[in-house]
Order: structure tokens, then C-alpha cells, then sequence
């Protein structure tokens, strides 16, 4: 009887250690690991790879709309930068073109009495020579006016003396009167009683002048 237990106890082991059948068992366990995890696996690698794309793409949305204002706000800062060294440099300029603007007001003082002097002296006296000192005082007199306008004209101030016939303009004259002229059109310089001047365009003493209207 014992001997017949072990007999059967070695056959039931050779059965179950038979090399066939320890071959297809890993087989069968990785097809049933396979059927147990593989669509639930994949789909939820799915899921996860689909919202990691949507991170990334939330991200980089974000990143160029940042860039995107960093752009503008660099555009804007140096718009502002150009403008005010455009201004700066206008300003330094107009300081070197303007800054004898006091003084060439005085000076038109002094021209204006030469001019004066000038005219007041009859052109019969100075003509002749009957009376010479006269004429070289007058001579002198027309030398200083005329080197006065060469130093005028270096330094960009240019004389305004409207001819007969000019429209009236009131950035370059002032209206001391309005009043009927025969020959001259409405609203033309009909007469100049003093002269104007411009400092490199800029107008420093308008020419006073009267305008002629309708009658």
C-alpha cells in the first residue's frame, strides 16, 4: 500500500513538472496580465498624454501673450526714449539759435537810429561838396548801418520790410491802422512805418505797418 502512494505522488509530480507545461505557463500569465491591464492602461495613457498637452499648450498661450506685452512695452519705452532725445536735441538748438535773441533785440534799437540818421539827411547836402564833413559823417553813418546788416544776416537775422503790395500777415506784421488807399488792394501792406526783423525764421519784431482796406 505505501508503495503504491509514492507511485502515485511521483506520477502526479511529473505530470505537473512536465517541461511543456512549464514552458507555456509564463506565456499564459503575461496574456493574462495583458488582458487584464491593457485597455484600461492605454486609455489612461491616453487621458494623461492628452492633458499634458493641454498644459503645454495653456502654457505656451500664456508665455506669448507675456511676450507678446513685453514686446509692446519695449516698443512703447523706446518710442518714448527716440522722442524725448528728439526733444533734447531740439531744445539744445533751439538754445544755440535763440539764445542771442535778447541781445539782437537790443541791437535792432541801435540799428534803428542809424536808419533814422540816415534818412534825416537830405541827399542834395551829401551830394555836393559844400560841406564835406557833412558828407563824411553821413558816409560813416551808411558804413555802420550796412556792416551792422552783414553782422544781422550772419548770425540768421534777416530784415522784414514789406513792399507795396504784400498780403498782410499777421504772424510777420502788426496793423497799426486800417484805412483806404487808392491803387492798393484790401488787406495789403499799404504803408511800413518801422521795420521787422526774423531770428533764423522766427519772427523777433514784427514790421509795423498800416493795411489798406475797402473803401
Amino acid at each position: 500500500m505505501a508503495s503504491w502512494c509514492i507511485r502515485a505522488v511521483r506520477q502526479s509530480y511529473s505530470v505537473v513538472a512536465s517541461p511543456s507545461l512549464l514552458r507555456g505557463a509564463p506565456r499564459f500569465l503575461c496574456t493574462a496580465a495583458q488582458q487584464k491591464n491593457g485597455p484600461g492602461s492605454e486609455e489612461d495613457q491616453k487621458v494623461e498624454q492628452g492633458a499634458a498637452e493641454k498644459a503645454l499648450a495653456e502654457e505656451k498661450c500664456q508665455l506669448e501673450e507675456q511676450l507678446k506685452d513685453i514686446t509692446d512695452k519695449y516698443k512703447r519705452a523706446l518710442a518714448d526714449t527716440e522722442n524725448l532725445r528728439t526733444r533734447s536735441q531740439k531744445m539744445v538748438e533751439d538754445a544755440k539759435l535763440y539764445g542771442i535773441q535778447g541781445f539782437c533785440k537790443d541791437l535792432l534799437e541801435v540799428a534803428d537810429i542809424l536808419e533814422k540818421a540816415t534818412e534825416s539827411v537830405p541827399k542834395e547836402e551829401v551830394s555836393s561838396q559844400r560841406n564835406p564833413h557833412l558828407k563824411n559823417l553821413y558816409d560813416g553813418l551808411v558804413m555802420t548801418e550796412t556792416q551792422i546788416q552783414k553782422v544781422f544776416l550772419k548770425h540768421g537775422l534777416v530784415k522784414l520790410n514789406p513792399d507795396g503790395g504784400q498780403r498782410f500777415d499777421p504772424y510777420e506784421h502788426e496793423a497799426l491802422f486800417h484805412a483806404p488807399v487808392e491803387g492798393k488792394e484790401p488787406g495789403t501792406v499799404a504803408i511800413v512805418t518801422k521795420v521787422g526783423y526774423k531770428l533764423h525764421g522766427r519772427t523777433l519784431r514784427p514790421a509795423l505797418v498800416g493795411v489798406a482796406k475797402a473803401p
